[in-house]
């Protein structure tokens, strides 16, 4: 395959990837909205979950590959909505930790209960899945050693 072919493939697949990337995020904010759990922030609960008891917003910021300060606005309305509760890791710090309430946890309980995620990837052997997992991991290292975050 020559240079322009395997530019043009290359293009192809990234179309095609952002396409199938939309539409799993679509199916799924329309399962969650149900519940009424917004995407964004079912992945934020998620990742807090992921992080553990010290999970600060600068390590969530980091997982969700997002502005510090966006994710402490979100943080401050899910703290509103009994989501996450925001402490101080010592009296005179300006370090938030951020802690799942009894409601946040709830929220991902519900959110894993959907069919979505199983239906979609259903079809997949186990050696596809891995596969696929490998290769993504693969291009999101690319794309950070591309564009760090």
């Amino acid at each position: 395959m020559n240079k322009a072919a395997l530019s043009e493939a290359n293009f192809d697949l990234w179309l095609l990837i952002g396409h199938v990337s939309h539409s799993i995020i679509l199916v799924r904010q329309r399962e969650l909205r149900q519940y009424g759990i917004p995407v964004r922030q079912y992945q934020v609960l998620c990742s807090i979950q992921d992080l553990g008891p010290k999970a600060t917003l600068s390590d969530l910021a980091k997982q969700v590959e997002r502005e510090v300060n966006v994710i402490s606005r979100q943080a401050v309305r899910m703290e509103k909505d009994g989501l996450i509760k925001r402490t101080k890791s010592m009296p005179k710090s300006n370090l938030l930790k951020l802690e799942l309430t009894k409601k946040g946890l709830d929220m991902i309980k519900i959110g894993k209960q959907s069919k979505s995620i199983d239906t979609i990837f259903s079809f997949l052997t186990r050696e596809e899945r891995q596969q696929m997992e490998s290769i993504l991991n693969k291009m999101l290292l690319k794309v950070k050693e591309y564009y760090p975050v």
